[in-house]
């Protein structure tokens, strides 16, 4: 059976969102969020050891289970940390295995607010990563997260239209979305990328209306959503977990 992939826009991919510690352990989660239905896994490399990040074992995990796999590793890498350049190193082993998708940050190489840069220098090296990683034969995914603010739906879109003249796949925002007014604003946000991009799109939300903005994103044309196998202490509660990610999305019965 072929596996799907995270850049079907006709297609809602509710994906697992976890931060493995282990080989053995992105393996035993990745199989029970199939189980739970989960439509593609989404794997954050920040905290797996060094020896788990080889081209063999990534290509191990993602062969465990008949879903696509994106992998993410942000600044809070365990082993290189901040380091722009050298994390990209376990991206590109991941796009070697077999990796659907690749998240390339909106600001690599040149932090800035929004997570997205507008260093010349900085785009111009994106530029060429996301070639690297198209000759592959992986998908990229250019993220931006603006999580102290709400960020209106005119700035979201052109966030967007810049990460796809990058040459991403998939465009992704996450804001915060505090205030009814907010939440007013995000369903408009969607309706407006829905309408004007011709990419899947992912726009996120944490804040007082995350979890909501999460549960209607598909029915607003959310492309691909996030959710947990189960909560740990300290873990991400802001996630909806994978069961009733599916709950919402099989019950919510509306055409707009």
């Amino acid at each position: 059976m072929l596996k799907r992939s995270f850049c079907n826009r006709q297609e809602v991919a509710v994906s697992l969102l976890y931060k493995p510690r282990s080989a053995a352990e992105a393996i035993a989660v990745a199989r029970s969020a199939e189980a739970d239905g989960a439509d593609g896994i989404a794997l954050e490399m920040s905290a797996l050891p060094e020896e788990d990040r080889s081209t063999d074992t990534l290509r191990g995990i993602i062969g465990c289970v008949q879903l696509p796999f994106m992998f993410i590793n942000y600044r809070n890498d365990s082993i290189h940390g901040a380091d722009d350049e050298a994390r990209q190193q376990y991206l590109l082993r991941a796009a070697d295995a077999g990796a659907d998708v690749i998240d390339v940050m909106g600001d690599l190489y040149a932090p800035a607010p929004r997570e997205l840069t507008s260093d010349p220098v900085a785009i111009a090296k994106q530029r060429a990563l996301i070639d690297e990683i198209h000759a592959k034969g992986a998908h990229v995914l250019i993220s931006s997260h603006a999580t102290k603010e709400f960020v209106p739906p005119e700035d979201v879109l052109a966030m967007m239209k810049e990460q796809s003249a990058r040459g991403a796949d998939i465009l992704k925002v996450v804001t915060a979305v505090n205030t009814d007014e907010e939440f007013q604003e995000s369903v408009r946000t969607m309706l407006l990328l829905n309408k004007e991009l011709d990419k899947p799109f992912i726009y996120l939300a944490g804040g007082k209306f995350g979890k909501m903005v999460r549960y209607m994103g598909p029915k607003f044309g959310v492309a691909v959503e996030f959710g947990v196998h189960d909560y740990e202490p300290g873990g991400i509660y802001s996630q909806p977990t994978i069961r009733s990610f599916r709950k919402v999305l099989d019950n919510l019965h509306w055409q707009y």
